[in-house]
């Protein structure tokens, strides 16, 4: 008996130990396009370590992770990554600042960039951060560049968070289902 509690104690606690993700869909039903207010998108988000942003874009554009002297200038000389194939995600894997901007530097210069802010927090990160998951509509997001248009798409979701439960909500639930065990082989003991 005493090795099925220690066995149940360990389920609940791998649980536990799961993080709570988000997956935003950077410039919510326009994608990553210069017609989307990449300025103000960020401001009702709080993003947090192991979130995911899906960047969607036509063939003809590429989403740029640069530094913050390179963000303000349109700098695309130097990046610290570069991604080209119409869907992109990134892990915020770690607290800091986040900056992107389009490898179209004309496109940049128009204000298509995006400044990722994630705050240090209590809880420690997540051992493996969260692969992308296919869209709310159940549509899973396609591999090779997208032929997206400037006109908002009904399949794209919006940014609200899609959320993946987890973090300190569970270690409530697996110290109650811990003292439920217990309490039940006292019981039969």
């Amino acid at each position: 008996m005493a090795k099925l509690l220690l066995l149940h104690l360990l389920a609940v606690l791998s649980i536990a130990l799961t993080s709570h993700a988000a997956q935003y869909f950077v410039g919510d039903t326009s994608g990553w396009d210069i017609s989307s207010n990449l300025d103000t998108w960020p401001d009702d988000k709080v993003f947090k370590v192991g979130d995911v942003l899906v960047f969607s874009y036509s063939a003809s554009n590429s989403v740029t992770e640069v530094t913050k002297q390179n963000f303000d200038t349109c700098n695309i000389s130097n990046p610290l990554k570069t991604y080209s194939n119409g869907n992109t995600t990134v892990t915020l894997s770690a607290p800091g600042d986040r900056y992107f901007v389009s490898g179209n530097r004309l496109y940049c210069f128009g204000g298509m960039k995006l400044h990722v802010h994630v705050p240090a927090d209590e809880v420690a990160s997540p051992i493996g951060s969260p692969q992308a998951q296919p869209s709310a509509t159940g549509t899973p997001l396609p591999v090779q560049p997208s032929s997206k248009s400037n006109k908002p798409s009904a399949n794209i979701p919006t940014s609200s968070g899609i959320s993946s439960y987890g973090g300190s909500n569970s270690v409530v639930v697996a110290f109650v289902s811990f003292m439920a065990s217990y309490l039940l082989w006292m019981v039969q003991a």
